[in-house]
Parts: C-alpha cells; sequence; structure tokens
C-alpha cells in the first residue's frame, strides 16, 4: 500500500498501512533513530497476512516525517506518545493492538498507562521500563556496548562513515551469538538514509527525555506480551523478566540467542506470537 501522510498538531508524520483496514489494527511503534523502515517490509506483510491491519510510521526526524534543526528537537517524549495516538486518529481507529520495540517500547507503556482506552493489548519487545521505573536492581549493558558507546563517532559530513559505524553497531546489538547478516544491515541503513528527508536529524533523538507515565507499569490493563531475546547486549533478559512480572497478567516469551531488535531470524515466530496473542 502506499505510504500516507497524517497531520498531528502541526507535524506531518509519514505513515504506511498493510493488510485489511477490517481486520484488527496494529500500530507498530520504532526506537530511538529508527524509521518505519526498521519494520521491515516483509514482516508487516507476514502480519499482515495473519489477518491484522497493520500500521508502521516515521517518528518525528526520521524518515519523510517532520525534522528539526539538528540540536533543537522542540519536542519531548510526550509529544511522540501523542503522536502514536494521532496516527491512529489519521486512520479513524478508535484503538489498536500496539507493538513497541526499545524506545518504542516504553513509549508504548506510557500510551497503555496513560491512555488506556486506545490500546486494545500490548507487545513490548526489547525493552525496559519506561522513564521513572526502577532499573536499579537491573544489570546494565554489556561491556562489549558500553566500549562501543565509548568509541567516538565519525563526523556528521561523511555520511559514508555515519553508515559503516550503524553497521557496526547493528553487529553488537545482535548479541554475537548468531552470524550477522551484514549485507541486509547495510541495506536496510543506506535505504534509510536515502529515504530520509534530512537524516542527520536522527541526531535529535539522543538529545530526549523519556516520556514518564502517570502510573507505575502496574497500572496497565492491556493484555501484555513481554519479548526479549536472551543475547541482548543493551537491556539483558531480566529486564524483561522484570517488566513482565510487574505488569499484572503479563506473558513472557524469550527468544533463543536473539539481540536488541526485530531480526530477521525471528520474524516468524514474532508474527504468530503477536497474531495469537490480538486474537482475543
Amino acid at each position: 500500500m502506499a505510504e500516507r501522510m497524517v497531520s498531528i498538531n502541526g507535524v506531518e508524520i509519514c505513515t504506511e498501512p498493510f493488510g485489511d483496514p477490517s481486520d484488527p489494527p496494529v500500530l507498530l511503534m520504532m526506537g530511538v533513530a529508527g524509521s518505519m523502515l526498521w519494520w521491515d517490509e516483509a514482516f508487516c506483510a507476514m502480519l499482515a497476512g495473519r489477518g491484522r491491519y497493520v500500521i508502521r510510521y516515521d517518528p518525528r526526524d526520521t524518515g519523510r516525517s517532520t525534522t528539526y534543526e539538528v540540536g533543537r528537537p522542540g519536542y519531548g517524549g510526550a509529544d511522540l506518545v501523542a503522536d502514536a495516538a494521532g496516527v491512529l486518529d489519521g486512520y479513524g481507529i478508535a484503538a489498536a493492538h500496539v507493538v513497541g520495540v526499545s524506545a518504542g517500547g516504553a513509549l508504548a507503556q506510557v500510551l497503555a498507562i496513560d491512555h488506556p482506552e486506545r490500546v486494545l493489548s500490548l507487545v513490548l519487545i526489547s525493552t525496559s521500563f519506561a522513564a521513572g521505573g526502577d532499573r536499579s536492581p537491573l544489570p546494565g549493558p554489556s561491556e562489549e556496548l558500553s566500549r562501543f558507546w565509548r568509541t567516538p563517532q565519525p563526523g556528521w559530513a561523511d555520511l559514508g562513515a555515519v553508515a559503516d559505524h550503524l553497521v557496526a553497531y547493528l553487529r553488537v546489538l545482535t548479541g554475537g551469538r548468531r552470524p550477522f547478516d551484514e549485507p541486509f544491515a547495510r541495506e536496510l541503513v543506506r535505504r534509510d538514509m536515502e529515504r530520509a528527508r534530512n537524516y542527520p536529524a536522527v541526531q535529535n533523538h539522543e538529545l530526549l527525555e523519556g516520556a514518564r507515565p502517570s502510573r507505575a507499569v502496574s497500572a496497565i490493563s492491556a493484555p501484555t506480551l513481554v519479548v526479549h531475546g536472551t543475547a541482548d547486549p543493551m537491556f539483558p533478559p531480566a529486564h524483561g523478566e522484570a517488566l513482565a512480572s510487574a505488569i499484572p497478567g503479563a506473558r513472557l516469551l524469550l527468544l533463543d540467542d536473539a539481540g536488541h531488535g526485530v531480526e530477521p531470524a525471528d520474524w516468524e515466530t514474532l508474527a504468530g506470537a503477536i497474531a495469537d496473542h490480538t486474537a482475543g
């Protein structure tokens, strides 16, 4: 299907639907600096093929959505939560099944807590507690990832060097227990850069404070599925386990040897789990 621009509070958000609008709606929320492309077309089609109306979108400062001057985003995490609800409004959808990965999972928690009427069910992938949640007893990122974060980043004037850096980052995020598909990662980064209205604007995501929910995750009433890779180097599995324990009635799905994010090797499993979870 064709991309569709949705106007939300003076900004333009680029969206793309997959499947039959009469099927149960599923809204996909991506993490920091990720455009809709990070929800791969093949995965979206796979989920739509299981009888779901799938909507992915570019958060602000990614893809073809509204961008801001680098260093001056002019919005915060709460605006990104409002944008998710605004995308649903743009499609005339009162409530949807919401799937969030990484920082998108934290934003999805806020949406479910502060706007429960918009969330039919919740799937949280490779994430931890939203801002304000207690992570103190939980393990930090792996040493390899911490070391990568300490490595100087290339200047943004050289997008080729930035692309190389991003591909290296994706390699670290896999957790190192599976073969890394570098051609797939490099093609994703290339497409993301070429498609973006202003690719360097993704840096603004690093400046944002996380949206803080009004209550703890124990207030989430939507049926929740927590999905976590056992090799996640950013949020080790204990984060997913703690999140599932804190949300009433939540179920936990651990993906053996999976890292951080949505990897092609897990698409079939994940699509099936989401379809099952959203069937009620």
